[in-house]
């Protein structure tokens, strides 16, 4: 019997519950928001109100209920939140001279010429000179980020493809490691120390003017016909050439190779050692002591 009734109240309970809400979600009525300029207008059971939005006097919280109403600033404040910072700077230079204030300072603190009192983010009302003369200056994110233009940094010229993506053309690095295409400079001067009437030194000075007879290329003419989307041949591996190779490369030789210190006297090294009669050393001597260093204080 017990258990009986008590079903049926938790029956007759969770009935006057689902009536009940669904009472309330008959009542409840829709309302909408539409912002114009500084006025925000509700709508909603039939009824319209207009209300305008104010600015807040002085910076405080609100409340979600208030947040529809209120004008956001068009500013960032300027007041402080804590005007007590600093208190003990101002009253010690209210009370010392200029001069004590400057030395006690410097006793106390760490660094301070500080203009950001040993913060790494400044504060937002501080300001940084940007110009030579000291008058114009710019305060912390004067300019949002997010109100800035994007930054575009060309990564290469604006007639290249993208999509020319190959490696060998300006693989430099590697240039000279295969012995079919060696560096032809340095082949020229091997063959220019050996005995030229030897039959195969000829020979080879002959290989090497020809250069390497391998991979011609197809000219252009593919399985599905003629192509000519590419003067150079090197975007198609069966196109692909070696005087064009050469050329490609020759274009992506590095020109940044540092020089030795005593390059811009070379001159003038070789002409001392000349009139001295000594054999000329390769390159010169560098030495950063000083000639005062260098004498013995003996």
């Amino acid at each position: 019997m017990r258990v009986t009734a008590i079903r049926r109240a938790s029956f007759v309970a969770t009935r006057l519950v689902q009536n009940g809400s669904k009472a309330a979600a008959t009542a409840t009525t829709t309302t909408t928001t539409r912002l114009e300029g500084n006025t925000l207008t509700l709508a909603g059971g039939g009824a319209v109100a207009t209300k305008p939005r104010k600015e807040l006097e002085f910076p405080r919280s609100v409340t979600k209920d208030e947040a529809p109403f209120i004008q956001p600033a068009k500013e960032t404040g300027t007041e402080s939140f804590m005007p007590w910072r600093g208190w003990i700077e101002r009253l010690l230079r209210d009370k010392m001279s200029p001069e004590r204030f400057d030395t006690a300072k410097g006793m106390l603190y760490f660094w301070p010429e500080d203009p950001d009192n040993l913060h790494q983010v400044p504060y937002p009302n501080s300001r940084t000179v940007v110009s030579k003369d000291g008058k114009e200056s710019a305060a912390w994110r004067e300019i949002s980020p997010g109100s800035q233009p994007f930054v575009e940094i060309p990564l290469d010229d604006l007639e290249a493809d993208p999509y020319d993506s190959g490696y060998y053309k300006r693989d430099t690095r590697r240039r000279y490691i295969d012995p079919e295409f060696p560096h032809s400079d340095v082949e020229e001067l091997k063959l220019e120390m050996q005995d030229q009437n030897d039959p195969e030194v000829q020979e080879a000075k002959k290989q090497l003017a020809l250069g390497p007879a391998s991979s011609p290329g197809n000219k252009g003419n593919f399985a599905t016909g003629p192509s000519d989307f590419d003067p150079t041949g090197l975007r198609a591996v069966m196109a692909v050439n070696n005087p064009e190779l050469f050329k490609s490369l020759d274009s992506h030789m590095p020109d940044h190779l540092p020089t030795p210190t005593w390059q811009e006297n070379e001159e003038e090294l070789y002409k001392w050692y000349k009139d001295r009669d000594l054999p000329v050393p390769i390159g010169g001597t560098f030495n950063g002591v000083s000639l005062k260093r260098r004498i013995a204080m003996w």
